[in-house]
């Protein structure tokens, strides 16, 4: 027995689409075509809001890609550059900063089975070094390990300027402990471009690797990551390992 689709009764004429208008604004286009479709100065006049005509924003957008560098040099700045170096206003520069820590985020958390098993220092740096190395402010991070060195959780355990940001023992183990992870690792970069370890960068992660022997979560490794290469603090002398 052939079971029909068909309504019984009269099909209706299809509705036309509205025609789309001869100079379609900036977020016509987006809900046209898609943001993939729009070009880099696009999607940051998107960000800036829509209080100025757009041709004035669209200029903004160009003149900011120029200043930064393009957009990876815009990625790289803070929220605090950004506002002291635009003039963007306080609304604009979060929206930028907002959505650049939401793609890093997205980034950061990407499912790639072979980057999220740590086993070996070059697995750590091939993971951290596009996601940290060229950002001009310094950031520490904790990746949380199982038994078989799987990435269980991930966080930012510090952010400041481009000469260090402060680090407390207990901003490492209150996230680990709360993981429940069976190791972990500490990953930063060094905005001047230079991996090797500063004293203090030492002695911290000396205090840290003792805390965490106390709670049975030992400190694999400290890897310091920056343009011209990479560095292990348990290489260091101070570690003698």
């Amino acid at each position: 027995m052939m079971l029909s689709l068909a309504s019984s009764q009269s099909p209706s004429a299809p509705k036309s689409s509205p025609p789309a208008r001869e100079n379609p604004s900036l977020y016509e286009r987006t809900l046209l075509y898609g943001v993939e479709s729009l070009g880099d100065h696009e999607l940051l006049a998107l960000l800036l809001g829509r209080r100025s005509r757009e041709p004035k924003l669209l200029a903004r957008s160009v003149a900011l890609l120029e200043t930064y560098g393009g957009v990876q040099g815009i990625a790289s700045q803070g929220l605090h550059s950004l506002l002291a170096m635009s003039g963007l206003g306080e609304t604009r520069a979060a929206c930028i900063a907002a959505a650049l820590e939401l793609g890093r985020r997205s980034t950061f958390r990407e499912p790639v089975p072979e980057l999220f098993r740590f086993t070996q220092f070059e697995q750590v740096v091939k993971w951290a070094r596009p996601r940290l190395a060229g950002l001009e402010h310094e950031e520490v991070w904790l990746l949380v390990l199982d038994a078989k060195n799987h990435l269980k959780a991930l966080q930012r355990v510090a952010s400041g300027g481009v000469h260090g940001c402060a680090l407390t023992v207990k901003d490492v183990l209150r996230p680990a402990l709360r993981a429940a992870g069976t190791s972990i690792l500490l990953v930063h970069n060094h905005p001047s471009g230079d991996p090797e370890p500063s004293q203090e960068d030492v002695v911290m992660t000396l205090a840290i690797r003792r805390a965490c022997e106390v709670v049975g979560v030992p400190l694999l490794d400290h890897v310091i990551v920056a343009e011209n290469g990479a560095y292990s603090l348990f290489d260091h002398e101070a570690f003698g390992m």
